[in-house]
């Protein structure tokens, strides 16, 4: 197993993008860190889940937006572990229009905030407190898990999923990717996988997508240079990439869309030409 004696933190992992990463990399041997906050069913499942799989893990209930609980965090990782590898940036809290409606209504109030504050805030607080551990290992890398909805904000055929908050906060994830990329180096490689629609995950199987009308997925599907949305294990799979193999790879984005940021555009056939 390729990452046997290796730690990694994979925050989300309740949720089924970050779970699918997770087993991914206990499959590989890692022992996971999985610090948890809502979502109490899934958290639970996944306690239950890696319990059961034999994996040496470490969950914990961390607001990850709190500097002090992730400092607490921290001491338990070295305690465990006694060091850290891998960080998978994988936290972000990300309203959809068509769900919340407009950030005036009552139930929105603080919306923004905990989309700016998860997205953002909280990646630059589990980088900057995990970063001397990080540098004891003799190949540690980062990866911030982002969404196209930095490129495209609400608009398009996928405007109705993406909120302004949330669009605005991972716009400024690409700025802390080449940052830290540059403060890192030589010893931490750091990248970043920019997410378009992913079943679960903006795409199939939220409430965002079943509240579409069938004409907005259609859309949104024939965007799609691929025509269908990501699966998370395909997610899981280029993580692993990132992390382990891609070993001369630093301050890259990588957009895994399936060509939805370039859709809409069209290519036709070449012309005769006039001579």
């Amino acid at each position: 197993m390729r990452l046997e004696n290796k730690t990694a933190l994979v925050p989300g992992a309740s949720r089924p993008v970050g779970r699918a990463i997770a087993r991914k990399l206990a499959d590989e041997g890692a022992n996971l860190v999985l610090p948890y906050f809502d979502w109490p069913e899934s958290s639970e499942e996944m306690i239950d889940e890696f319990s059961r799989r034999k994996t040496p893990f470490l969950a914990k209930a961390v607001d990850l937006t709190n500097e002090e609980a992730i400092e607490d965090m921290v001491d338990d990782i070295k305690d465990g572990f006694g060091g850290l590898d891998y960080l998978v940036n994988n936290i972000e809290r990300g309203g959809m229009p068509v769900v919340h409606g407009p950030y005036s209504l009552e139930h929105n109030r603080g919306q923004w905030d905990l989309e700016v504050n998860t997205t953002l805030k909280a990646k630059w607080l589990l980088f900057n407190n995990c970063l001397s551990l990080l540098k004891k290992s003799d190949s540690g890398a980062v990866l911030n898990i982002s969404s196209v909805a930095a490129i495209v904000g609400r608009s398009g055929p996928a405007e109705l999923l993406f909120n302004d908050g949330y669009s605005a906060a991972n716009r400024g994830i690409a700025n802390f990717t080449k940052t830290w990329a540059r403060e890192a180096a030589p010893t931490i490689r750091v990248n970043e996988l920019m997410l378009g629609l992913v079943r679960n995950r903006h795409g199939e199987n939220t409430r965002g997508w079943a509240s579409l009308a069938e004409s907005a997925k259609t859309r949104i599907l024939d965007h799609i240079l691929l025509q269908r949305t990501g699966l998370p294990e395909e997610v899981a799979e280029t993580v692993f990439f990132l992390l382990y193999q891609a070993t001369y790879m630093t301050g890259a984005i990588i957009r895994m869309d399936g060509g939805y940021v370039l859709g809409g555009e069209k290519t036709s056939e070449l012309p005769g030409g006039i001579l």
